[in-house]
């Protein structure tokens, strides 16, 4: 069984260029060097992503924190 698939790609002349050069330089198939970009971009994306995530649940805990704090400062007072 196949696990790889075809798909068709329609990109710009100046980039063609330069994966047909890439391919040769690398000795690599147009094929692999595709995938290997798709992985690198989807890898990124996601990582993008998460940090997102992070920042914004770092906000969430820091205001949590805040309204804690002020809380504590009434209890004590």
């Amino acid at each position: 069984m196949r696990t790889k698939r075809k798909i068709s790609v329609t990109i710009d002349a100046e980039l063609l260029k330069a994966v047909d050069d890439a391919s040769k330089t690398y000795h690599m198939a147009k094929s692999h060097l595709a995938q290997e970009a798709f992985t690198l971009w989807l890898k990124k994306k996601t990582e993008q992503l998460m940090a997102k995530g992070y920042r914004e649940m770092a906000e969430e805990d820091k205001e949590f924190a805040e309204l804690s704090f002020e809380a504590q400062s009434e209890v004590v007072s």
